[in-house]
């Protein structure tokens, strides 16, 4: 029996209906990953700094997948995607060329052979680097065949190991594509010595006929989404191979026991956009209770936890975030992974306040909108913002992302209580992501509104600092 490989791509999609943070791409990759897909695909590098560090953290976090990212038609894209991907443990480059003459011409603006060039060069210099790389002919079934051909056997003399075809436009019926496929290998013999994959939209809501069309005529990857707006589905393609896995003479490795579980987990994600009256995101949180720290841990193993916590620390604040967990440590049996947020937030980065809270007015019940009234100084410069929100904190974020022009990813709000009784002073972790990384702010007060805005003004001013400092 011929086993199948399930390549996702949901976050690869785009459109309104598809809203992911930085930490949600994360927690999909490791639900994709438990779930038995073959192959996870990343969106390509755009930003740098804020992709590359995305990469690596997805590259981190997948233990069994493969980990595939695309490249451009460049030298310079190429090195720059596998250096942010080479510590996956199991890494593929994606080259995506246009073979069809409208995308070739408009979205590439490259002639023929020059694209038979780029596909040569590009794929040659990932395989020196990577010993599994893909080939995607994008719009192939609108390409003009002899031209497919040629830049199929381009790609597999340059040392693709796996070459897919996309029916983009979604225009072909089951027994169109099956014709594909199969002049595919009557003119590429070469192919027999690859793994044929196959991308297919959903245009005419034929996509999972069309997938199953190629498994029968010797496709062996399937491009597939958890969550999909039109792409072949995922839980489809599993329900369908694990019923008739016999009759194809096929079968995937995907954990159907879990799948409904973790493709609901997948689509409330994707649904669910940041709200337009809430600072908050999508509110996915890591798991963290299983992860703690004793005296006897040194100071690469209080770095990996943080860096699991999303911090990536100079050698300077590492040094300062060690020393602090070290005299807490001596007091304490084990430090958990909520602990080292605060230590982080009150060690790490100690920077002058760029923002100072001035004050604020909060009201709130059960029968009215929360709104918030706050006051910070800039510069001698006294500066205000109104907000409504979903309740007192979400307002009075609001209000501060009023004063300062920007929305922050937040990443983490915790409440701890720090002493008992009436006059309980309570902190507040406040983690926010700019350009990818986490910058964390404490605050503490018998106000626990007030303490959370303290929070927020701490990390703000990091942000801050760091990019105006750059």
């Amino acid at each position: 029996m011929n086993k199948i490989k399930i390549s996702d791509v949901t976050m690869k999609q785009t459109g309104p209906d598809i809203s992911l943070t930085f930490r949600e791409k994360i927690e999909i990759s490791k639900l994709l990953d438990k779930l038995g897909v073959d192959v996870i695909e990343l969106e390509p590098i755009q930003e740098a700094r804020i992709d590359s560090l995305r990469v690596k953290s997805v590259a981190a976090a997948v233990r069994e997948s493969v980990v595939a990212v695309p490249v451009a038609l460049n030298a310079e894209s190429v090195q720059l995607t596998w250096s942010a991907l080479k510590e996956a443990k199991k890494p593929r480059l994606q080259i995506c060329a246009a073979v069809s003459p409208v995308q070739m011409e408009y979205l590439f603006h490259k002639k023929p052979d020059a694209m038979l060039a780029a596909i040569r060069d590009t794929v040659s210099a990932c395989a020196a680097l990577c010993c599994d790389t893909e080939f995607i002919a994008d719009d192939a079934t609108r390409s003009d065949p002899a031209f497919l051909y040629d830049a199929v056997r381009t790609a597999i003399a340059a040392g693709a190991k796996t070459v897919t075809v996309c029916d983009t436009a979604g225009a072909m019926l089951p027994n169109e594509f099956t014709a594909f496929i199969r002049s595919l290998y009557e003119n590429v013999p070469e192919l027999k010595n690859v793994t044929l994959g196959v991308s297919c939209s959903d245009q005419l809501s034929m996509a999972d006929s069309c997938a199953f069309a190629a498994i029968r005529y010797g496709a062996g990857e399937i491009k597939a989404a958890a969550y999909r707006l039109d792409n072949v589905s995922l839980p489809n393609v599993a329900k369908v191979l694990g019923a008739k896995g016999e009759y194809y003479n096929a079968a995937c490795t995907v954990r159907t026991t879990q799948m409904k579980r973790i493709t609901d987990r997948i689509a409330w994600m994707c649904r669910t956009g940041r709200s337009d009256t809430s600072p908050f995101d999508n509110g996915v949180r890591e798991d963290t209770g299983d992860i703690f720290l004793t005296a006897h841990d040194d100071l690469s193993a209080v770095l990996k936890v943080a860096a699991t916590l999303g911090y990536d620390l100079s050698d300077e604040d590492g040094a300062r975030v060690y020393a602090a967990f070290r005299s807490i440590a001596a007091k304490r049996e084990k430090i958990t992974a909520r602990e080292l947020d605060a230590i982080v937030a009150n060690a790490a980065m100690q920077v002058p306040a760029t923002y100072a809270l001035e004050s604020f007015v909060v009201t709130a019940g059960n029968t009215i909108s929360a709104t918030a009234h706050v006051r910070m100084v800039r510069d001698g410069k006294q500066l205000s913002g109104v907000s409504l929100g979903d309740g007192p904190i979400d307002a009075a974020f609001l209000a501060i992302e009023q004063i300062t022009g920007r929305h922050y990813e937040l990443d983490d709000f915790q409440i701890q209580s720090v002493t008992q009784g009436r006059e309980a002073m309570g902190q507040t972790i406040v983690k926010l992501r700019s350009s990818g990384k986490v910058y964390s702010g404490q605050g503490i007060s018998t106000d626990i509104i007030g303490s959370g805005i303290l929070a927020y003004i701490n990390a703000l001013n990091k942000i801050v600092y760091e990019e105006e400092t750059v």
